[in-house]
């Protein structure tokens, strides 16, 4: 699903070239669960964005569902992204002006989806994570962990390959973070492909695996 050679990224701070990812190597197969942890300035959101394809590395290579990822052009990322990625954001990312189910719907306006087909689609979405008694309401008129079931309906609606979780806890109190883990759980019992990036202990030990990264390099692949 995920293969990640000798990856590296740089960036220009000042007049100091600083390495965000240095020879990372790492895979994971289809239909796992996995967390990506480390602290603050470790690499990992870089990290993230290249597994994302919302960037592209310097040096080495990712391959995602056998593509190579840093042979594509801006468009052809962003198709990738539409049709294969699903993300599920910290802050939730959801469009205030539009209800529960438009947000859930807009990935599949972008896929030219049918109305008829889209409707279905996403009222089984938001069933999934339990909002579909939402689903008229705006972002403004739903808590944070409704905001992020939402936000996890939008990701899933597509049907796509990865669902790629940023923090998904972190604006969340503790009760409401075991609730949006679970939904994690059913949705990877489901077949899912599941990555989530932490710096939590807690939530990095609810995946079947946890790859640790700092200073750039992965460091650990906890079973």
């Amino acid at each position: 699903m995920i293969d990640i050679q000798d990856l590296c990224k740089y960036y220009i701070v000042g007049d100091e070239r600083v390495r965000a990812l240095d020879h990372a190597t790492l895979h994971i197969y289809p239909h796992e669960f996995v967390s990506i942890i480390g602290p603050s300035g470790s690499g990992k959101s870089t990290l993230m964005n290249i597994i994302g394809c919302l960037d592209i590395a310097d040096a080495g290579s990712y391959h995602l569902d056998n593509l190579p990822i840093e042979a594509y052009s801006e468009n052809e990322l962003a198709r990738i992204r539409n049709e294969k990625i699903g993300f599920v954001f910290q802050q939730y990312n959801l469009i205030q002006k539009l209800t529960a189910e438009e947000n859930v719907e807009l990935p599949l306006i972008y896929q030219k989806v049918p109305k008829a087909q889209r409707q279905k689609r996403v009222k089984k979405a938001l069933e999934k994570v339990n909002m579909l008694q939402r689903a008229k309401h705006l972002p403004t008129e739903l808590s944070g962990g409704q905001q992020q079931r939402v936000s996890i309906a939008r990701a899933i609606v597509t049907n796509p390959k990865l669902i790629l979780a940023d923090e998904p806890t972190g604006a969340l109190d503790s009760k409401t973070s075991r609730e949006i883990i679970d939904i994690f759980h059913e949705l990877h019992a489901q077949g899912n492909t599941i990555v989530v990036i932490t710096h939590d202990n807690d939530i990095a030990k609810q995946a079947q695996r946890a790859i640790h990264i700092l200073d750039g390099k992965i460091t650990e692949v906890t079973l």
